[in-house]
């Protein structure tokens, strides 16, 4: 699976919190937690953002200007006008050096608001300086964020704001990367600034001759995207059917250990593209209605090699560290019978049982078939 370039997060907590499932998936002998420490302990990261997420903390200066840009525009303008003796309130306290949690203001203190960012008015105080730079988290305590003056949480190099052009450009760019390939139809919310279709060809067109993107043809999409021309030598050796050397695996393949991703891992998250190129279908249930869920609440799909070749539903037992499986889905029913695909959910299955702290797993939705079929099951 191809780099990450940045990291939604997400309070849920069912068996492990989503951000955590991503990095285990990718990462060896990740531990639970270990992005809080780069992020807020060694400042390598920053969390930012309506659609959260962990980045990088040398991508500041270029997120600074989006942050600037927000303070005019939709929502968050609309909360500035709105909430404004709040926000003055809550910034003269961070620049008297204190840090802030919503959580640290009664609620008979404050304004009531009916918001899904709070239900006080110091939660959208303080969420609106955090989205226009002039907080950041500098922690987190219970999953809530704690937030401080920005010259307090981030080292003052990246405290600056790059060139207008330079903060398109970047994002724009790691947007195609985080893709793989796009179409760049997000470009409007990734810049957070009104671009035009013709203005948005005239970039692409400059970015293609500049030799930083390269245009490139999907089957089963009629529309040419783009994708970054460092990129040119893995694409040209997936269209001949080979493996490119650069992801040659330190452990074992996808073949060998069947991997499960995160309901928010960004290889599933562009859900059309998901359905075209690996015919599979995912609709991440939680905010259905449990007689409205064709799977299950927290459902995890299944990579084994190049595919995605099932699903299932489960919940961690903390009382008794049991993974309880509620259901487990297959694409195809006759890989229940495949010795190599049992082989390699069970490996993955004992490798994902030690990453939650698992002590036992209640297998009994399983498919009996595929659990006889290796001993290398944990059961």
């Amino acid at each position: 699976m191809r780099t990450m370039e940045h990291l939604q997060l997400d309070p849920l907590q069912v068996i492990a919190r989503a951000q955590d499932l991503a990095l285990h998936s990718r990462v060896i002998d990740y531990h639970q937690g270990d992005w809080g420490v780069l992020t807020y302990d060694e400042r390598r990261f920053f969390e930012w953002g309506g659609w959260l997420a962990v980045r990088p903390i040398d991508e500041l200066p270029y997120y600074r200007v989006v942050m600037r840009r927000s303070r005019e525009l939709g929502r968050i303008k609309a909360m500035g006008d709105a909430h404004g003796p709040a926000i003055d309130e809550m910034r003269a306290l961070l620049r008297a050096g204190r840090e802030l949690s919503n959580r640290g203001f009664a609620m008979g203190a404050r304004t009531r608001v009916n918001s899904y960012r709070g239900r006080k008015d110091s939660a959208l105080a303080l969420y609106y300086l955090w989205r226009t730079g002039e907080a950041m988290v500098t922690r987190r305590e219970r999953f809530e964020r704690v937030y401080a003056a920005s010259d307090a949480v981030a080292p003052r190099r990246y405290l600056v704001e790059a060139t207008e052009a330079e903060a398109d450009d970047r994002l724009l760019l790691k947007d195609v990367a985080a893709a793989g390939f796009s179409r760049l139809n997000l470009a409007t919310y990734t810049i957070w600034r009104d671009i035009t279709a013709n203005e948005l060809a005239a970039w692409r067109g400059r970015m293609v001759a500049a030799g930083q993107l390269i245009e490139v043809e999907i089957e089963g999409y009629n529309q040419r995207h783009v994708a970054l021309a460092s990129e040119r030598p893995a694409l040209e050796a997936l269209a001949a059917g080979r493996t490119p050397r650069a992801w040659k695996p330190i452990e074992a393949t996808t073949t060998d250990e069947a991997t499960f991703l995160s309901p928010l891992d960004p290889v599933i998250a562009d859900r059309e593209r998901l359905r075209r190129i690996f015919d599979f279908d995912y609709k991440w249930e939680v905010y259905n209605k449990a007689e409205q869920r064709t799977f299950g609440y927290y459902v995890l799909p299944v990579l084994w090699g190049d595919r995605l070749v099932g699903r299932f539903d489960s919940r961690l037992d903390r009382s008794t560290m049991t993974l309880v499986m509620n259901g487990f889905w297959l694409e195809d029913d006759a890989l229940a019978t495949d010795e190599a695909f049992a082989d390699a959910v069970g490996r993955g299955m004992t490798r994902f049982l030690g990453f939650l702290g698992a002590t036992a797993l209640d297998a009994r939705a399983v498919p009996q078939t595929l659990i006889r079929q290796r001993l290398t099951w944990p059961v």
